[in-house]
């Protein structure tokens, strides 16, 4: 399994982003797919998840729910992280991840990408 995050800048608060992961050798069906992220001198924090198979679930940290949007394509197999209405506390490096089951802990997650940076100014 290889992830690769892309889509990372810095931006204007309110601003948006999208981030994308390309994914090799994920079976969709059987992997949790997430993003994380890592603020300097913070712990790395669940931001969203998605898990297909019996349909779609989607889960959304409390800080970004309803202004961040995770979504997968299968045909690019690319999972991507639209982040809208951005706010200087967004700001962090940002990580693809994939694992078994959708945990809130980072390290559950079998497969990490490198991490992409967003900085948002105010």
């Amino acid at each position: 399994v290889q992830l690769a995050e892309s889509g990372g800048d810095s931006v204007q608060a309110g601003g948006s982003l999208r981030l994308s992961c390309a994914a090799s050798g994920v079976t969709y069906s059987t992997y949790c797919l997430g993003w994380f992220r890592q603020a300097p001198g913070k712990e790395r924090e669940r931001v969203a998840t998605i898990v297909t198979g019996r349909g779609t679930l989607t889960y959304y940290s409390a800080t970004v729910k309803g202004r961040f949007t995770i979504s997968l394509d299968n045909a690019k197999n690319t999972v991507y992280l639209q982040m809208n209405s951005l706010k200087p506390e967004d700001t962090a490096t940002y990580y693809c991840a994939a694992g078994p089951v959708c945990y809130s802990t980072p390290r559950l997650y079998n497969y990490w990408g490198q991490g992409t940076q967003v900085t948002v100014s105010s």
